[in-house]
């Protein structure tokens, strides 16, 4: 956990006592909603559907057990008793009452939690990989430098009106668990040939209307230079992003227009003028940030105690668990836990107040009291020693949070959709909860193996469907919900956006489409643990939509 200091408790009270007078302008009549529009985007607020949203940093997915009780407070207190987890690791409330906000931000002021950057035209959450930290893959804690970033980049004057919103994601494993290439910016962290750490630096990802991978613009960067760079790729942004037009103000969009080595050019000239002043980073200044880390004091515990190996023996149920949702830890003798949000029949991402009190309880019980939030929409514990495994196995069942469903057909990923979204085209959650009640049998799903699934409810991707490997798209045609398909979308290492299968499918034939493309699947690999996405790679989309349309 990163302790934060003074400045960050003082900046955050002063803005909610900003906030709190901006709302009582706003419910006196004094400000319009247009005035008081960008005023409450700057604090994560919303006007969607049916209410306003509150969206709250969660920055780097890092989550106490005190922030997630306070998380589980509000949503009983000013909300409907639960919150939805973001692709972005934020948390969103959907019927705060606008009268309520400000003390609804002053509660969680209270444990360093905020809205501020989590909306408007500025650099949003910097997201990181959910096993920060712990992954044995990874080559150092990527958390550290995605905090050096925040504070540089939290509410910068430059940078606070930029042409459009800007996205930062931060790795350090040879596995892509943050999805890099489809954010604005990313940073991975490796090691060139004579062994020495620095950043690949990525450009131009992101989703939406216009799809597009980043690319890579400086193959090796080095730390001391990492924040004088990045503040090059935003100073040349802000100079040639496009405000004339919304769809096309993104950095994507420049990129592609300009292409990657001119913007390259535009950004290592700028980097010229700045990279030897004082956005070189001091040793001393990130050995302080570091330092504000808190890491578990971990036993001398074996790998693999005896009485785990038993009780995997014992129990077929917990086995399954411990293949699906329980991966190897750097440290000795623990694990990595991941909490399924996806039961059959919820809302993907969804987690009730009592379901974050009692992963808050379990987490100092068994994870030195911290949570993660992935970009999956599942919750971590990132510090479970192996020997408590059978027992918070149990623990986590009686709260739903126990399918072994990680990575599998119904860990789906998805958008709030029309039940939500003022933008939205279509229904996502209802979507969702058809296939994974169509996959209830997790026999069937291990036998599918890793098949992610992603749903948006409209074209601004939210869901990301475009990475999934097999992508659902809501839209609108004479006012009825229809659906696109895509398959082979990935969004690790080996990143690539989905191949549109054919013509848009009725509402009623989601469900049917996936599990055609299913036995289309289990037809075609050529033996039982091929993967669909090489399945895919190898026979090209056409026998799946042969398949998926034959009947239709």
């Amino acid at each position: 956990m990163y302790l934060y200091d003074d400045l960050d408790r003082t900046l955050v009270a002063e803005r909610v006592a900003d906030f709190r007078d901006q709302v009582a302008r706003r419910l006196s009549g004094e400000l319009s909603e247009d005035e008081f529009k960008p005023l409450r985007l700057m604090n994560g607020v919303y006007l969607q559907l049916h209410a306003y949203m509150l969206r709250i940093s969660i920055p780097y997915g890092t989550l106490s057990s005190a922030q997630l009780r306070m998380l589980a407070h509000v949503a009983r207190r000013y909300d409907r008793g639960y919150g939805h987890f973001t692709t972005r690791q934020n948390i969103q409330f959907h019927w705060i009452k606008l009268q309520e906000l400000p003390e609804a931000m002053a509660e969680l002021a209270g444990v360093g939690m905020h809205g501020m950057q989590t909306s408007g035209n500025n650099v949003r959450n910097v997201t990181t990989d959910q096993w920060a930290g712990v992954a044995p893959d990874e080559i150092e804690d990527p958390r550290i430098w995605a905090e050096v970033i925040r504070q540089h980049v939290t509410l910068h004057p430059e940078f606070s009106f930029l042409p459009r919103k800007f996205k930062i994601a931060v790795g350090a494993a040879g596995h892509d668990r943050a999805a890099l290439r489809i954010h604005d910016l990313a940073l991975r962290l490796h090691r060139n040939g004579a062994g020495e750490a620095g950043f690949e630096v990525m450009v131009g990802g992101g989703l939406g209307r216009t799809p597009f991978l980043a690319k890579t613009i400086k193959p090796f960067l080095h730390k001391r230079d990492v924040l004088s760079y990045v503040e090059a790729v935003l100073r040349t942004y802000n100079a040639f992003g496009r405000r004339d037009n919304i769809w096309k103000a993104r950095i994507k969009i420049l990129v592609h227009d300009l292409g990657a080595e001119a913007f390259a050019r535009e950004v290592e000239a700028e980097w010229q003028t700045i990279k030897d002043g004082a956005l070189a980073l001091d040793p001393a200044v990130v050995a302080e940030i570091a330092g504000r880390f808190r890491y578990p004091a971990y036993e001398r515990l074996d790998d693999s105690p005896p009485a785990l190996t038993q009780a995997r023996r014992a129990d077929r149920a917990f086995d399954a668990w411990m293949d699906n949702a329980v991966a190897n830890h750097k440290v000795p003798g623990y694990a990595i836990v991941t909490l399924s949000l996806k039961p059959e029949g919820g809302t993907p991402g969804d987690a009730t107040a009592a379901q974050m009190e009692a992963i808050a309880e379990l987490a100092e019980r068994y994870s030195f009291g911290e949570i993660r939030v992935g970009h999956e929409q599942n919750l971590v514990m990132p510090h479970v020693a192996q020997r408590d495994l059978p027992a918070l196995w149990p623990a986590l069942g009686a709260i739903g949070a126990a399918t072994p469903n990680i990575g599998l057909v119904s860990d789906i990923i998805s958008c709030p959709g029309l039940d939500y979204c003022s933008l939205a085209n279509a229904r996502s959650i209802p979507v969702a909860q058809q296939i994974a009640g169509r996959f209830r049998n997790l026999d069937l799903a291990r036998d599918l193996g890793r098949l992610h699934i992603n749903i948006s409810g409209c074209i601004n991707a939210c869901g990301h469907h475009h990475v999934g490997h097999i992508g659902i798209l809501g839209v609108e045609k004479n006012g009825e919900e229809f659906y696109q398909i895509t398959l082979g979308g990935k969004a690790d290492e080996d990143a690539k956006l989905g191949t549109l299968i054919g013509p848009a499918v009725p509402f009623a034939q989601v469900a049917d489409v996936v599990e055609d493309i299913a036995a289309a699947y289990m037809e075609l690999r050529q033996r039982p643990d091929e993967p669909f996405i090489d399945t895919l790679k190898r026979t090209g989309i056409e026998p799946f939509k042969e398949r998926v349309y034959a009947a239709r």
